[in-house]
């Protein structure tokens, strides 16, 4: 059974870091295009970080320069790495998994539960 899933998130103060996972089974992630998104309360989901089967990677604007999106080939696993975090930076996490091509903007076939991330003094 192909699954995602996430881990990491938490309660960070704000100017913290915070590192997600996305742990993969039945995938090698390696060979797909893996996309962080978040969703907020009362707003829509939105791209976070996405990194290329090519190993290419592009950000959302607000995320640039705080925000690095990494593979580990070894464990399957697709990394966040997030640091000066912002209040507005809490959010639901979800990783997801585009077959087929690279282009995440055209939608994930699969995706995990999601993890939260609170950044709160």
């Amino acid at each position: 059974q192909a699954q995602l899933v996430e881990s990491g998130g938490g309660l960070v103060e704000p100017g913290g870091s915070l590192t997600l996972s996305c742990d993969a089974s039945g995938f090698k992630l390696k060979y797909y295009a893996i996309g962080w998104f978040r969703q907020a309360p009362g707003k829509e989901r939105e791209g976070v970080a996405a990194v290329a089967s090519d190993d290419s990677t592009s950000y959302g604007e607000s995320m640039k320069g705080r925000f690095t999106i990494s593979r580990d080939n070894a464990k399957n696993t697709v990394r966040l790495q997030m640091s000066s975090l912002k209040p507005e930076d809490t959010a639901v996490y979800y990783c997801g998994l585009r077959v087929g091509d690279n282009i995440v903007s055209r939608g994930m076939n699969y995706w995990g539960r999601g993890t939260l991330v609170t950044v709160s003094s």
